[in-house]
């Protein structure tokens, strides 16, 4: 029985309602204290729109928010959304959450491709006068598809009808819902015209955010952009979602994939118009970059932090096809790729069948015409020019080529699909090598925190080996023990077989050997340490040799080296250059101290060189300088010698040239 008019709540007194429900539905929360409630904290979501052309969403969005967010003239012109709108929104816990607008025309179905990729929650919006319309379907699927399984159903326009009709409505949308992502979601009728159910449809957002987990904080960034725009005074400002990680005034970031390898620095950050100096996951985020023009940035790219994310034209993926695709997914057919913001034309290999019926699941190749941004474990939508056709997981982004049904690259596609944090660690040490502890969190897709407890099992386990005094902490680098065996294979077959093609010199440079191994600059000193523990190499300033290994001149090499020092002291300041020997003998004799080179064609035995250098200085030290003559004289010899003897004292930092005379460098 309804109220008296006196007793009937004013609006005010609902919205006080439905602002106190909300905040004791926040402070129920475990850890989280009334304060937070009453304030909007770190944690940032996206509600996504979806629905069918016309069912009213930009005009409950405007309704919302206060913000219209059809922003092009053209949209205004024809009242139909185009492309993507933003605005924002304050619920009533305080919270604030970004909106993401998309158009519902099948035409302009790639720009609501473009947005619904990063959102936490979809509101589904469907007119009451009209009911579940084709891009309902449409929008539904593809919502689906990318695993947005939060969500309300918002059915709009409930001025227009009466109960009975509406009743109808709502019963046809929970039919269409069944089997979907969004089964079970709640159901609002509201109208945008009179503000009926607007209270309630934000109390059930605010409901519904609470139990939504929030954007984990890989450390790695990625921002899909869908604008890029200059602003006078500011330059050029780009806007996505921001996943993966946070975002700093004044980093360096990269755009990929970008055809000129372009990188900008951070000039600022905005999110919903209020400037801060760190965006985290889950913002709808505006960022004025430095260094590039606007023109040379377009939606699809993505900004990431320089070397974290790589552009790939082929892909591994798990499939499923739509349940109302128009016809079966069939081997080497041409489709349309849409992940993030980012659109290519491509080519579908099925690894595992000839063909995928509407409703079946497998995996596939994708092979792409143009390469995107992408990471393993993001979300995909195919589509052919006309429909939807299915989507699912990355789970390789950056794969070899596969032959067609073999069981045990299915085996490892499985494991990357469903696999366990420790599984995924694994597999993603296993395929790469040497790698940080955060990197490769970031790339098995695993948060920081629980990757560094699973590695630190694995290392205890003896499963993966840690480089460096902080085992699994930053600094150090961490590797499968599969892999850490063939690298160590490796590494002793290049020392042995350098030792073989060149028994008299000491070792390898220590440059050579990580150049041929692949393995990166700051872990190649721990992996040489290791290896000295374990018996395998030693290091001998810049080369490293086998640890067995000695330099050992044959009979007939050491008679030939005893000769041509004889031979050397002979004439000791003018040796004679017509005495032959062997290149790798006379490495030898320099390294042993018996013998020093001092160009490609002038040799002096060790006592003779140490004698001239001695000389040479005494007389610096009294006289302040020498010329070659100078020198010449002093010994007996030819300008050859004395002046090669100077420029291997100025290489050695003893002299220094001042005109024709040289100078003492050491006191």
């Amino acid at each position: 029985m309804p109220l008296p008019a006196s007793s009937q709540p004013s609006l005010l007194q609902q919205r006080q309602r439905a602002w106190i429900a909300s905040a004791a539905l926040c402070y129920a929360r475990p850890k989280v204290t009334l304060s937070e409630c009453f304030a909007p904290g770190t944690t940032m979501y996206v509600i996504g729109t979806a629905g069918h052309v016309d069912h009213g969403k930009s005009t409950l969005v405007k309704a919302l928010t206060g913000i219209d967010p059809d922003r092009l003239k053209e949209e205004k012109e024809r009242e139909m959304t185009i492309d993507l709108g933003f605005a924002w929104l304050r619920l009533p816990s305080g919270r604030e959450v970004s909106v993401v607008d998309v158009p519902g025309h099948e035409r302009f179905i790639k720009n609501m491709l473009a947005g619904v990729g990063g959102i936490d929650l979809a509101m589904l919006v469907i007119a009451a006068d009209e009911g579940v319309m084709p891009q309902t379907r449409e929008h539904l699927a593809i919502l689906d598809l990318l695993r947005v399984k939060r969500g309300l159903v918002a059915i709009t326009k409930k001025d227009l009808v009466d109960a009975d009709w509406l009743e109808l409505v709502t019963a046809e949308i929970t039919e269409t819902l069944r089997g979907t992502a969004l089964e079970g979601v709640p159901l609002l009728a509201v109208s945008a015209v009179t503000g009926e159910g607007l209270d309630e449809l934000k109390v059930v957002l605010d409901r519904l955010l609470q139990d939504t987990p929030p954007r984990s904080d890989l450390g790695h960034p990625r921002l899909p952009i869908d604008r890029a725009f200059a602003m006078q005074g500011f330059g050029t400002v780009v806007t996505g979602t921001l996943t993966g990680g946070s975002l700093t005034v004044g980093q360096e970031v990269e755009l990929v994939p970008s055809r000129e390898g372009l990188r900008a620095r951070i000039r600022g950050l905005q999110t919903h118009r209020k400037r801060v100096e760190t965006a985290v996951p889950g913002s709808r985020v505006a960022v004025n970059l430095a260094g590039v023009e606007h023109h040379q940035v377009q939606r699809g790219e993505v900004l990431a932090l320089p070397g974290q994310l790589k552009a790939t034209a082929l892909l591994d993926v798990h499939l499923r096809v739509v349940r109302d695709a128009p016809h079966a997914v069939r081997h080497n057919m041409g489709i349309t790729f849409h992940t993030g913001t980012s659109e290519a034309l491509g080519r579908l290999r099925l690894l595992d069948a000839d063909e995928l019926k509407p409703n079946q699941e497998g995996w596939a190749q994708l092979h792409l015409e143009n390469p995107v941004a992408a990471d393993r474990g993001d979300f995909f939508v195919l589509r052919s020019p006309q429909s939807t056709l299915g989507g699912g997981t990355i789970v390789d982004p950056h794969p070899r080529r596969h032959r067609r049904f073999q069981e045990s690259v299915l085996t490892r596609l499985g494991i990357l699909l469903k696999g366990s944090p420790r599984e995924l660690l694994l597999q993603a040490l296993d395929q790469g090598g040497l790698a940080e502890p955060a990197a490769l969190a970031a790339k098995a897709g695993v948060p920081v925190q629980e990757a560094s407890q699973e590695l630190a099992s694995l290392v205890k386990e003896g499963l993966v080996i840690a480089l460096g005094e902080g085992g699994t902490t930053p600094g150090a680098f961490l590797i499968s023990a599969s892999a850490w065996k063939r690298l160590r294979e490796e590494a002793a077959q290049a020392l042995e077989a350098y030792h073989r093609q060149y028994p008299l010199r000491r070792g390898l440079p220590k440059e050579e050997l990580r150049n041929r191994l692949g393995v990166p600059a700051p872990a190649f000193p721990l992996a040489l340490a290791r290896w000295a523990a374990e018996g395998l190499a030693a290091e001998e300033g810049t080369l490293v040799r086998a640890a067995g290994h000695t330099v050992r001149l044959a009979p007939e090499q050491q008679r030939a080296a005893d000769a041509y020092v004889r031979a050397l002291e002979r004439e000791p300041f003018s040796p004679s250059s017509e005495v032959g020997i062997d290149p790798e003998v006379l490495s030898v004799l320099v390294e042993q101290g018996r013998a020093v080179k001092v160009s490609d064609s002038v040799v002096f035995a060790a006592a003779a060189y140490q004698q001239m250098e001695q000389r040479v200085v005494q007389h610096l030290q009294q006289a302040g300088s020498i010329s070659v003559a100078q020198v010449r004289d002093m010994f007996g010899t030819s300008r050859k010698y004395a002046l090669a003897l100077l420029e291997h004292l100025d290489q050695r930092h003893i002299t220094r040239r001042v005109g024709d005379e040289r100078v003492l460098v050491l006191g």
